[in-house]
């Protein structure tokens, strides 16, 4: 028997992604002796389900679930992020959030405000840094390897993959924004990880909504159901951002584009350079060198299939545990990504670059 009493954990939102966090954690509970004690969601067929699939009891309210839990997984659509967040760090719960940090600059900044007076650790859900070629990539980043980062293009393209028409993700007062702070989020974290976030100076960038509310929007699949709210966000965003070390980043993001998907991060270094494919992991360094003869060696890189939400959620369940800070994916680097996605919006607004002065983090998990 297990020395430890088990770890309580409650899901707020139980919908697809609250799901699958629920479903990553039964994976889980006897590895850390972990156990899913509840749900939360406004929705009764929802709230059903859950208890169904996962014999939790699922509440309507959360102060209910607060009582039962130790930890939250935050999975609602975002402008609820900060209400939900707030409560439970204030209930001295432990709170894993959902990217992004919130919908608008300034809930997030009341989030962070929050998690720095709770006893509670605050972690933002950024799974792609989990994901086994970018800890490899990352490892190779800490010896050096690449010598100094000069630049990185961070792409996150789908050929046609909005989430869901006319739900919560298309409409601007839920989400607060569209591909770019859904899936680009993912992007310009993942680029300022591998940068050791360092300070962001300028940020210019353009978004636009070329795809979204079209009658003749064409798709092979969606991630969600159609609804009948509006459309009245970006689709695509692109942006170039620099910072105070020199460094750069090229940010190209669509949830639709007439062209091949991509999940491309390229990384240019002084020293080696490197092409990571999210998609289906494969990572490839690139080098060369004169040792015998001049020479250019491309080395692909094979890693272990581990599924990055789980090993986002151990990380998640160990800091709780030990009692310890997070090194890893904190508010304090939401914050900056949300910064860079305001930013970006605003700069497309005024048709000019925005001046940021972030504060610089390394990274030291």
């Amino acid at each position: 028997m297990s020395s430890h009493v088990p770890h309580s954990i409650g899901i707020i939102g139980l919908g697809n992604i609250g799901r699958y966090h629920a479903e990553q954690l039964s994976s889980l509970t006897a590895q850390l002796d972990v156990e899913i004690t509840g749900g939360m969601d406004i929705s009764p067929m929802a709230r059903d389900r859950f208890e169904e699939a996962f014999g939790a009891p699922a509440y309507d309210d959360p102060e209910s679930l607060y009582e039962t839990t130790d930890s939250v997984i935050i999975t609602t659509p975002n402008q609820y992020h900060e209400e939900y967040a707030v409560g439970a760090l204030n209930a001295d719960n432990n709170v894993l959030i959902e990217k992004p940090v919130a919908h608008t600059i300034d809930s997030a900044k009341r989030v962070h405000e929050t998690a720095t007076q709770s006893s509670g650790i605050c972690m933002v859900g950024f799974h792609n840094r989990f994901a086994s070629p970018v800890q490899v990539l990352k490892q190779y980043v800490r010896e050096g390897r690449f010598g100094e980062i000069h630049h990185i293009e961070a792409k996150y393209i789908r050929r046609r993959g909005v989430p869901g028409r006319g739900t919560w993700f298309t409409e601007e007062e839920s989400a607060g924004g569209g591909a770019l702070i859904d899936i680009g989020a993912h992007a310009i974290d993942l680029a300022l990880y591998l940068l050791d976030f360092p300070c962001v100076t300028e940020v210019s960038g353009v978004t636009r909504s070329v795809f979204g509310d079209r009658p003749d929007y064409t798709h092979l699949e969606m991630w969600g159901e159609h609804g009948d709210g509006p459309f009245d966000v970006d689709d695509s965003a692109n942006a170039f951002i620099r910072c105070a070390d020199a460094s750069t980043i090229s940010l190209d993001v669509a949830w639709a584009a007439n062209r091949t998907p991509s999940t491309e991060f390229v990384i240019q270094g002084t020293d080696a350079g490197a092409r990571l494919d999210l998609s289906d992991g494969e990572l490839t360094v690139f080098e060369s060198s004169s040792a015998g003869a001049p020479h250019f060696s491309d080395s692909e890189i094979t890693t272990r299939d581990e599924n990055p939400h789980r090993q986002e959620q151990r990380q998640f369940i160990e800091a709780v545990r030990e009692g310890r800070p997070l090194s890893v994916n904190t508010v304090e680097q939401g914050i900056v990504v949300q910064q860079v996605m305001d930013a970006t919006y605003r700069s497309s607004e005024r048709n000019g670059a925005i001046t940021l002065d972030t504060e610089p983090m390394p990274t030291a998990d």
